[in-house]
Formats: C-alpha cells, sequence, structure tokens
C-alpha cells in the first residue's frame, strides 16, 4: 500500500534550543500503508522532529497537517493522540509506582466506569499477546517492578492498543533498544502486519538491519534536516551511512584471539550466577568477555554483582559501570554534561581537600572530542543531550576513569553506527592495554568483538563459548531450553 495519500504532511519545520537549531526546515510526508525508517546519527533531530509531531514540543515555524486538518497551531499531545498519533519514546514514559493495566487506562481514558480496571486489563493484555506472544507479563505488575524489556513491551502495547482514538500513526523511537532478538523480531513482524493493514509507522532504529527489513521508505536526517529520502530498496548500507555523513560501516570486529589471553593472562574476575549449580564466569585480564542469551536471564544481576564486589564475585581491581538503562542507572539528571563525566575520576581533580573544576571541565571537554558527544558546551545540562548522546557521556565517564575493569549492560542501546564502531574501536584498544571488560549485548554482531562468550538461560550459564566457536546458531540453541 505505500504509495498512497500521505496522512502526515511536516512542512518546513523549524526548532530551536536556545543557539542550537535542531530542525531547519524540515519536509516530510507519511504515508498510509508504509513504514518510514528515520536514520541518522544521534542528535541528528530525529527525537526532536517526531516529539514535534507527537505534541510534546511546539514548532518554531513550519506547518503540520494530519488527515488534511491543519493542526500546527494546536499540537498537544493530547490533541495528537486525538488525530490518532501515537509515540513509543527512547526514553519511557510508562508511570513506575502504577501496574501495566493503570498505566493503560493514563493514555486511554475512554476506559471509564465501574468496570475500568477489568477492560484496561483486558485491553492491555490483548495487545501484549497479539505483539509479544508468550511475554509473561501480569497486568498487575507494578511497571516499576519489570525489566526494562518488559517495561518496553508494555509501551509499546499501549501504543497499538485501540478504543475510541484509532492509531493511524505509530512512532517508534529505537522500540527494539531493550529487547533480545526474538522480542525484536516479534515486533518488526507485527509492525508489517500493522502497515499491511492499512496504518503508518515511523521506525527510527540504529540497527541497519531492522531499517532495511521493515521500512518501505528511507528518510535520512543530518545536522536537522532530512538530506536523503528514498525506497528502501534504493539503499544499501554503504550509501545509508555514507549519507548519514559517516565512513562506510565496517564489518563486526574481530577479537584478538581469546585462547592466547586465556593462557597467559592472570583471572580478574570470577561469578557464580544466581543459578549456582550451573557454569561459573571467569575472565582475564586484558579479555573482552560477552554475555548473551535472551533478555532477562541474569545477565544484569550477574554484572551487578562484580559491581559491587558482592558475595558470590571474585573481583581484582576497581569497576566501572556503562548502564543500559541510563535513566535508572546511569545519569545524574540534574547535573551538567561535564560533572556526569568526571564523576567516575574525581580522586584525580582533587588539590588537598579541593575539587579542581577547571581541570574537571576541561578532562570532560576532551572525552566530549574524543567520543563524538553533540553539544556545545560540557557545561549545559545532561538531559540538553540526546539518548544516544547520553549514553556517549557514561561512555566517557567510564572509559576515562581508573578502573581496570569495565562492565557494560547492554550499552549501545541509541547509539548511532559510527559511534558504535568508534567505541569498539575504544575497548579493543584499552583491551590490548589490560583492561578486562564484561559486555552484555543483546546485539549478536557485537559478540564478534568478544575473546569469549557466555550464554545465560533462566538465571545461569548454559554454554561457555570461546570466540573460535561461538556462531549465532550455537548461542541461539543455548539460548532455549531443549525440551521447550
Amino acid at each position: 500500500m505505500s504509495g498512497t495519500s500521505p496522512i502526515v504532511v511536516l512542512d518546513g519545520v523549524e526548532k530551536s534550543f536556545g543557539a542550537v537549531r535542531a530542525l531547519t526546515g524540515v519536509t516530510l510526508e507519511l504515508r498510509r500503508g508504509e513504514c518510514l525508517g528515520l536514520v541518522g546519527h544521534n542528535g541528528a533531530g530525529k527525537s526532536t522532529l517526531m516529539n514535534v509531531l507527537s505534541g510534546n514540543l511546539s514548532p518554531d515555524a513550519g506547518r503540520i497537517t494530519v488527515d488534511g486538518a491543519d493542526i500546527t497551531g494546536r499540537l498537544t499531545p493530547q490533541n495528537a493522540v486525538a488525530h490518532g498519533v501515537r509515540c513509543v519514546y527512547q526514553e519511557l514514559s510508562l508511570c513506575p509506582n502504577l501496574t501495566v493495566a493503570e498505566n493503560a487506562r493514563i493514555s486511554h481514558p475512554s476506559i471509564a466506569g465501574v468496570g475500568w480496571r477489568r477492560a484496561a486489563r483486558e485491553l492491555i493484555s490483548g495487545m501484549l499477546d497479539q505483539i509479544f506472544p508468550g511475554h509473561g507479563i501480569s497486568t498487575d505488575h507494578l511497571v516499576g517492578d519489570l525489566s526494562i524489556a518488559r517495561r518496553q513491551m508494555v509501551e509499546i502495547a499501549r501504543a497499538f492498543a485501540v478504543t475510541r482514538a484509532e492509531a493511524k500513526v505509530v512512532i517508534l523511537d529505537e522500540p527494539t533498544s531493550s529487547l533480545d532478538g526474538v522480542a525484536a523480531k516479534k515486533l518488526l513482524a507485527y509492525v508489517r502486519r500493522y502497515v499491511d493493514a492499512g496504518g503508518t509507522c515511523v521506525l527510527i532504529s540504529h540497527l541497519l538491519g531492522e531499517i532495511f527489513d521493515t521500512s518501505d521508505r528511507i528518510a535520512v536526517m543530518r545536522d536537522g534536516g532530512v538530506v536523503a529520502l528514498d525506497r528502501a530498496k534504493a539503499f544499501d548500507r554503504n550509501s545509508l551511512v555514507a549519507a548519514m555523513g559517516s565512513v562506510a560501516e565496517r564489518a563486526p570486529g574481530q577479537a584478538r584471539g581469546g585462547a592466547a589471553i586465556r593462557e597467559t593472562a592472570s583471572i580478574v574476575v570470577q561469578a557464580r550466577p544466581r543459578i549456582p549449580e550451573t557454569l561459573s564466569l571467569a575472565a582475564h585480564k586484558g579479555e573482552v568477555v560477552g554475555l548473551a542469551g535472551l533478555s532477562g536471564q541474569g545477565q544484569t544481576e550477574l554484572l551487578v554483582q562484580v559491581f559491587d564486589h558482592a558475595a558470590g564475585a571474585q573481583v581484582s581491581g576497581e569497576v566501572a559501570l556503562v548502564a543500559g538503562d541510563r535513566q535508572t542507572d546511569g545519569i545524574f539528571p540534574l547535573w551538567s554534561i561535564a560533572e556526569n563525566i568526571s564523576i567516575g575520576s574525581l580522586r584525580r581533580f582533587l588539590k588537598g581537600p579541593f575539587l579542581d573544576h577547571v581541570a574537571a571541565r576541561a578532562f570532560a571537554e576532551e572525552w566530549r572530542k574524543r567520543i563524538g558527544i553533540r553539544t556545545p558546551d560540557v557545561g549545559q545540562p545532561i538531559l540538553s543531550l540526546s539518548g544516544g548522546n547520553q549514553q556517549k557521556a557514561l561512555f566517557a565517564r567510564a572509559l576515562g576513569s581508573p578502573a581496570e575493569i569495565i562492565v557494560m549492560d547492554d550499552p549501545m542501546r541509541g547509539v548511532d553506527v559510527g559511534t558504535k564502531q568508534e567505541v569498539y574501536g575504544m575497548i579493543r584498544d584499552e583491551a590490548a592495554k589490560g583492561r578486562t571488560f564484561l559486555w552484555y549485548t543483546t546485539e549478536m554482531d557485537e559478540l564478534t568483538n568478544c575473546d569469549h562468550v557466555y550464554v545465560f538461560r533462566e538465571g545461569g550459564i548454559v554454554a561457555d563459548l570461546p570466540r573460535a566457536e561461538m556462531t549465532e546458531e550455537r548461542v541461539l540453541h543455548a539460548s532455549f531450553r531443549a525440551d521447550a
């Protein structure tokens, strides 16, 4: 159905935040029966544009029409929803102190009356069943008690659910960033069913395979504008990355030979997962150790165990953390970018009992340049950054710290292709100098950067794979029960 009349027209949309021009006159159409892939580096303007369309930001200039109605001057989140525009945000918007059903009720006010709770349960559970069969989420669970992957599932299901207001346009901003490969495939298959039935989706993703497999057209943003727009089939990976303003995407990195490291280097981390009858993890000095498996199988718990030097973990050296759930475990939201970066290295800035703020800021500026954080001033609040740039600040904090061991909890959520390649290179360079990395990732390609891989299932380690024996087939086979 791609190529039919537009349901949304953005015409010359501009948005500035102080001296920063986030959108520089964007003109774009969204069509019925189409998935539009929207790509670009962190800070290119993708999330800002979608926040304008969903009513969370007011444009400084330009015109917006939805289904033929000009709603430019009266665009609010409520009005956007009333016109059928839904958004799944990269930084999740659920209320953690409410249940899954209560969160569904918030975004669907037509669910009212004496039986509203039952209706809300049926609405959200039915949608979860359609998109993520076998999800295992109770509608009576408090959202704050759910893993970030399950929170993402709830947010997605809530956006697609239909009450009185039809879901005409669904914006998915990095929707698979917290999902494992199996759940991501279920979502993207549902997106295609939704689009084939006449719906409209915008898919923002830094995983180019998802963009190619799911999109009908692709729009590339750079520096606040759309710089390329064409059918998905008109692009390949290199041309798409080039349009984004990067060098051609390199093949996944190769580890340096885990067997040799294990024969010669000392063990710096030993840890038992929460199911002690299964295998244990060992990491050697200068080794990059991957933690694989479906999400929520105990990987994060083991990383926290190592970070805290808790019982069950023997750790030789300081540990730094790169959190995947940056809003909960990563950033200090009231602090500046410089403060968020330098907090991991405060001892180096002490002059007697006093902190050398000039040196700390210079350190943060050095890492801003090194890792490519898009901001004119590290003195700006951390929340002035896009989600991907916030994640870069967490990398800068960890890699700039004196820690000898870095634990990374699915850290590439929302990070653009070019930055990923640069960070992979940094990790390999730091490992060659003797740093040790424990790296949980839901992206199969990232495991090729690891010297050794442990696969988790149901809280235990069920496979111990040297780099030479690590294949996608073996990881997936170990991730599922043989009798499942």
